[in-house]
């Protein structure tokens, strides 16, 4: 039988290294939260060889005393926690008190440190029976890691390429940089300065680190309810990526990819993303550190909420009610006020939109025969402005006080009917309106047994159908708000979501999708010729929608272009 023996404490720290130590970017961020604990207000990195061969943080922090410099070589030394209660609300970046331990025993590793108030530094080796030697350092601490691996070279071997490692210490370093705006940071790899960051307020911040393209397109989301906060931006939906690279979540200043997070964050831009585009974000949550456990992993990349259910809440709806709302108009215009008054005279007009479409007109280019101008108060009560003209029966053209506002009139009476037909199935308020004469219509048997099987709950969908024959269904009634739309292309699209989900699952998961499916159905078709009342009813009502700057595909409703845009276009004032 084996003997039970302990282990080695080299090979204990090369054990746990394998948790903390997984490549040169794991080093990188723990060296870095360590800067940052340690109060300074301004951090150097250097690499080499995408830190495999060098990794070197100096920090303007407290330092290190110079008796304790052997200690915070040690496995699990910390000056950060004492007491489970500590560990149960921990406030600093760093507290495992195991990293420097796990890196000196896979690379060599020298600690320069002094403290404030010393006469001068001292320098340790990460070497057994090393001992402290006086050093040159006006202020903070220098760490260096060279040759990480050195003496477990199998794990090297799962390094990947020195552009790859180098990548992904950049980004440990930029994700600390987002957290902290007060303290200046720089980045050289092999002799190269590639980032240079000066104190700035998080606007700044951000816009260096995620770029202007980022933040020109992102809005301003700030929320707070009870002990939880959140801030930051979040991007346009128009304006959505194609990756999941663009999302930075913060905890209590520490980056975390966590599953509650990012569910809530798909759920809020679930009905305004178009296809497999991915919301980019960067959001701090900030929360009693007694309801959040970041104890979870040693990389401290994940967390436990102590109610997972109420943050996913609050985060949801955060971000919901500032997607709500119309996107600027253009960049510098800042946030739209609040979303005006809803007036009944502007909407007689809509009510024709839900008509059957008439024939189209033979003019390309339709303008609106008796349009009034409107003051300039009312220019700047309606962020959409007011219609000019119709283009190719597709586009509104309006004007307001920025400039030219150009609308998808289908697009955007989608998302107004989509986002009715959600407030009235909720309220189970669906108006419904009889046919004159019943739109029959061949169905295959499936078809025929769903119906009938579904037949007493189709009124929650505003729906009648009947079986009238052999293969035969009638739709007698539909919802009011789609009336205009085709019964049959209607019912047949209820039938096939019937089919495929059931009703139970179409009342709750597939509800949006299938109303969704109804507002494309009975929006307002192209080549339709509007009046201006119509025009504008239509611009008034996506004022007052929520989440009107995207159909329910989630691409773009309307567009602006600004004055001075168009004198840069026609080159005017050169």
């Amino acid at each position: 039988m084996p003997t039970i023996q302990r282990l080695p404490d080299l090979l204990i720290s090369q054990i746990a290294a394998g948790e903390v130590v997984e490549r040169p970017a794991s080093v990188l961020k723990e060296l870095l939260e360590n800067s940052l604990d340690a109060g300074s207000t301004a951090i150097s990195v250097h690499l080499e060889e995408g830190g495999v061969k060098l990794i070197r943080v100096a920090d303007d922090g407290c330092g290190i005393e110079r008796d304790e410099l052997a200690l915070a070589l040690t496995r699990h030394a910390t000056s950060k926690i004492s007491s489970l209660d500590d560990l149960e609300g921990v406030s600093t970046l760093g507290f495992r008190g195991e990293a420097l331990a796990s890196v000196a025993s896979v690379a060599r590793l020298t600690l320069t440190s002094r403290a404030r108030g010393a006469s001068h530094a001292w320098k340790l080796k990460g070497e057994n029976s090393a001992q402290p030697e006086p050093a040159a350092l006006m202020a903070g601490t220098v760490i260096e890691m060279r040759d990480l691996y050195f003496n477990t070279p199998a794990r090297r071997k799962f390094l990947k390429s020195e552009s790859t490692e180098f990548a992904h210490c950049a980004d440990a370093c930029k994700r600390l940089a987002l957290t902290r705006p007060d303290v200046a940071f720089s980045l050289t790899h092999n002799g190269r300065n590639l980032l240079q960051l000066a104190v700035a307020d998080q606007r700044h911040r951000i816009t260096n680190i995620l770029g202007e393209e980022f933040i020109s397109h992102a809005r301003v989301l700030d929320a707070s309810a009870g002990e939880l906060q959140l801030s930051g931006f979040i991007i346009d939906p128009t304006h959505a990526g194609d990756h999941h690279e663009g999302q930075y979540l913060f905890v209590n200043n520490r980056f975390v990819r966590d599953k509650v997070l990012s569910h809530a964050l798909r759920q809020a831009y679930q009905d305004v993303l178009h296809g497999s585009r991915q919301a980019s974000v960067c959001l701090f949550l900030d929360i009693d550190p007694t309801r959040v456990d970041v104890n979870v992993h040693p990389a401290k990349t994940e967390v436990r909420f102590r109610d997972s259910n109420a943050v996913h809440q609050f985060v949801f709806h955060a971000v919901q009610r500032t997607l709500t709302t119309l996107s600027p108009a253009a960049k510098e215009t800042g946030e739209i006020r609040d979303r005006p008054r809803f007036y009944e005279s502007q909407n007689r007009g809509l009510s024709l939109i839900s008509g059957i479409a008439e024939p189209a007109t033979q003019s390309y280019f339709t303008f609106a025969a008796t349009a009034q101008t409107p003051s300039p108060a009312e220019e700047t009560e309606h962020p959409l402005g007011y219609a000019l003209a119709q283009l190719h029966g597709i586009y509104i053209l309006a004007q307001n006080t920025e400039g030219l506002v150009l609308v998808d009139m289908h697009a955007a009476h989608e998302r107004i009917v989509y986002e009715k037909l959600k407030n009235a199935f909720d309220a189970h308020q669906i108006a419904t309106q009889a046919l004159l004469i019943p739109a029959v219509f061949s169905a295959e048997a499936l078809d025929m047994a769903t119906i009938e099987e579904h037949a007493g709950k189709l009124t929650d969908f505003g729906f009648e159908l009947a079986a009238v024959g052999p293969g035969q269904l009638a739709v007698r009634t539909v919802p009011a708000l789609l009336a205009g739309g085709d019964p049959v292309a209607l019912a047949k699209t209820l039938i096939a979501e019937l089919r495929e989900h059931g009703l139970s699952q179409l009342l709750t998961e597939e509800r949006n999708a299938l109303l969704a499916s109804m507002a494309c159905h009975g929006a307002v078709r192209a080549n339709r010729s509007l009046s201006q009342p119509e025009m504008n009813a239509l611009l008034r009502q996506m004022e007052a929608t929520e989440r009107a700057g995207q159909c329910n595909h989630g691409r773009p409703t309307w567009t602006a272009i600004s004055l001075a845009d168009l004198d840069k276009l026609f080159m005017r004032g050169k």
